[in-house]
């Protein structure tokens, strides 16, 4: 049985195989994995805004701009090296029906949009997404084969 380590919500952690990393209850939140398949070592984000706005963020896990170079200094600790890094992500719905949604309130689509900024800025080939909608998901990265599943209740399952 393989170890499993929970990631809750504006948080982060890395690990090296055979951990499977994981996190739950990603509405308008996007997991973020990152995977260097050398090394295997896994990283997993549970991102809840884009922006940290300012110079001190007392939780640098809770936003894109900061939680994913935090995310990648915490895989180098364990040897994963930058340019072997690849990245999966889920989340980003908007799970509230809103009749006029102003750009303040689509935080989900504002969400996807930081991550898939950064990760091109950084350098980081995005292989799969599962993004959008009005649903919410449950994700796990195994570090063994950095297969990301994406788990719904009303859609299944699905292996990234």
């Amino acid at each position: 049985m393989r170890e499993i380590r929970r990631v809750g919500m504006a948080d982060l952690a890395a690990a090296v195989s055979p951990i499977i990393l994981t996190t739950i209850g990603l509405g308008s939140c996007v997991g973020v994995a990152l995977y260097d398949p050398k090394a295997k070592v896994g990283g997993l984000a549970h991102v809840m805004l884009p922006q940290s706005n300012g110079p001190v963020v007392s939780n640098p896990a809770k936003f894109a701009d900061t939680a994913l170079p935090l995310l990648v200094s915490k895989m180098q600790d364990y040897g994963a090296t930058t340019r072997r890094l690849t990245a999966k992500v889920a989340g980003g719905a908007q799970m509230f029906h809103l009749t006029s949604p102003t750009e303040t309130m689509r935080i989900g689509e504002r969400n996807v949009k930081a991550v898939l900024e950064w990760l091109e800025k950084a350098g980081i080939p995005l292989l799969a997404q599962d993004t959008g909608g009005n649903w919410g998901r449950t994700v796990e990265l195994n570090t063994e084969t950095g297969e990301f599943l994406v788990r719904t209740i009303a859609r299944g399952e699905k292996c990234l």
